[in-house]
């Protein structure tokens, strides 16, 4: 599973567990993005160590959950593509599945070569943002046609919490009890995270 986690959240360890148990895997690697090239203006964001410290304390106790560097570089963006082709060259017997949202199945003609991603993974596609499951099942066969890729349904509730609203509740002052792990909003809070800074 791969993504910004700034800040991760249940939704996100909700969606690596059922993904662990329905597709029977072996582990699920959470690997935070080191600079996406989707985001690329992240003012006012954790830093790289600080999303990255919030994910190991998010997944510490659970043992077939684990943190993954790999797209974590100091220069240059970080293509999904490329993380596949890396692992799968270190790993060729491996079978790997990428964990996505109904929101990046939407935007999956938009990645950098949605071609390369499908030969080298199956899509996990979760439903999300309130996206129907009749419309997540008409695109993903519209992109398994396109690319020739192989999508599985996440059998998942539509999970309503992102980072974007995480941040937005910490600007308020509103809890994040249950929707943040207990020892991430700790560690937000010692650190003073997406939080205005005093003038």
């Amino acid at each position: 599973m791969g993504g910004t986690f700034d800040p991760i959240h249940m939704g996100h360890l909700i969606l690596g567990e059922q993904s662990y148990e329905q597709f029977q895997l072996d582990k699920v690697l959470f690997m935070p993005s080191g600079n996406p090239p989707h985001k690329r203006d992240r003012a006012g964001r954790a830093s790289d160590n600080q999303r990255v410290d919030m994910v190991r304390l998010a997944i510490e106790d659970n043992p077939h959950f684990e943190l993954s560097l790999a797209e974590m570089h100091e220069t240059g963006y970080t293509y999904t593509y490329r993380t596949l082709e890396e692992l799968k060259e270190y790993n060729p017997d491996t079978d790997y599945y990428f964990i996505i949202g109904a929101d990046s199945l939407f935007a999956f003609d938009e990645w950098m070569e949605p071609e390369r991603i499908c030969r080298a993974c199956t899509l996990v596609v979760a439903v999300r943002d309130h996206a129907s499951y009749a419309e997540v099942n008409r695109e993903i066969q519209r992109l398994s046609a396109r690319y020739n890729g192989n999508f599985a349904l996440l059998d998942t509730m539509n999970i309503d919490v992102s980072s974007h609203q995480i941040r937005q509740w910490i600007s308020e002052e509103k809890s994040l009890k249950y929707y943040v792990p207990d020892k991430v909003i700790s560690y937000m809070k010692e650190n003073g995270i997406y939080r205005k800074k005093e003038v």
